[in-house]
């Protein structure tokens, strides 16, 4: 697909400074507020946003994430309310959209939003701080098993971005992996060799690609719950 296509819009734009998280020596800058303003996105993300966790958060592969705003009602169905479901930012997003999630965006699409232009790069792997940030232990568990993570972004084209801002769709060169699909392999048919071959000749980021070879080698899972429980 080439033809530019209006698929959704940001709802809100969001950025937050690492602070002190829960554990000792944790930090965190999960708890995302919005910004008046447009904001400008350079190689290594927004402007003022920061990372509690630099080995595992931020950097060019995961500059931008976004959720979709949609899903926070889901949440509420299933835990019930929570401070952090009242309003965009309670995923760590960066950006928060509308009209589009993880069954409708795939692998490599390259987005045009205001003046900026990304590439989605990867699903989010959900880690132990969103247990807390939800107050629900099983919480990056639920995140993980639902589908609905979030997604990740390189930037191709810098520039500045605002809420109401329509989001494009520029190109999509892999439309048979939804973000959808692909969580569906990694986390719930992980083994399957056909599949892990198919999806190693996708532009994975680095780390996603070691997984799915070590997979391909050993013919087991990796261990999850340091990740999910910390």
């Amino acid at each position: 697909m080439s033809r530019e296509t209006v698929i959704g819009s940001v709802l809100a734009v969001l950025t937050g400074k690492a602070a002190p998280y829960v554990r000792p020596g944790a930090l965190s800058a999960i708890a995302k507020q919005p910004l008046a303003g447009r904001a400008s996105v350079g190689a290594l993300g927004l402007a003022g946003d920061e990372q509690g966790d630099p080995r595992h958060h931020g950097g060019p592969h995961k500059a931008v994430h976004l959720y979709a705003f949609e899903h926070y009602a889901r949440w509420r169905g299933e835990i019930g309310p929570r401070p952090a479901l009242e309003q965009p930012g309670g995923f760590g997003e960066n950006l928060s959209t509308l009209g589009m999630d993880e069954t409708t965006l795939c692998l490599g699409d390259q987005l045009a939003i205001g003046a900026a232009v990304l590439e989605i790069s990867q699903g989010r792997q959900p880690c132990w701080k969103l247990n807390h940030r939800f107050d629900q232990r099983d919480m990056a568990k639920r995140l993980q098993d639902s589908g609905r993570t979030g997604w990740y972004c390189r930037v191709l084209r810098e520039g500045d971005v605002g809420a109401g801002d329509d989001i494009r769709l520029l190109t999509r060169p892999h439309p048979d992996w939804t973000l959808a699909r692909l969580a569906e392999v990694f986390y719930r048919r992980g083994l399957e060799r056909e599949l892990l071959l198919e999806i190693s000749r996708l532009p994975l980021v680095e780390s996603w690609r070691q997984l799915i070879e070590k997979r391909l080698e050993s013919g087991q899972l990796e261990d999850w719950s340091r990740r999910l429980d910390g």
